[in-house]
């Protein structure tokens, strides 16, 4: 306990450096709006996330400007989907699509990334999709 408060009073933030609240690098998760630009387009629309941000083939989880729900982007081409992030099941958050497919970490329901749809349970019920659009280049609400 010496060595730790040592180093919290020697390094500032070293306590922080140790920290295991941060979440890892690559993962293509930005939650509480974090990885979104803020602001609105020319349009007036509110910026869930720019479409330079989000992997094509991919996705990530982004902020929801109309609520804090956080969403699930998922991207093909020009195409941007998304989706409430909570899992109809329990309600924990699920992770970013992988190979098109959308994983509750909590009870390992798998989700298809196309079309929100339930692949494998203990949910019974889908993703519900929430209506977005690009526009200049940012996900918007549609």
């Amino acid at each position: 306990m010496m060595c730790g408060l040592l180093v919290a009073l020697a390094v500032p933030g070293g306590l922080a450096a140790c920290s295991s609240g941060s979440t890892p690098t690559g993962t293509g998760t930005a939650t509480g709006g974090a990885s979104t630009p803020g602001g609105a387009t020319p349009g007036g629309s509110p910026i869930i996330a720019a479409l330079a941000d989000v992997p094509d083939g991919g996705g990530l989880i982004a902020g929801n400007p109309a609520n804090s729900k956080p969403l699930v982007l998922v991207r093909t081409g020009e195409t941007v989907k998304a989706y409430d992030a909570s899992c109809p099941h329990q309600g924990t958050a699920v992770s970013p699509p992988e190979n098109g497919v959308i994983t509750c970490p909590n009870h390992g329901s798998t989700f298809n990334a196309a079309d929100g749809t339930v692949t494998k349970g203990p949910a019974t019920a889908g993703l519900t999709e929430v209506p977005v659009k690009v526009e200049a280049g940012q996900v918007v609400p549609a």
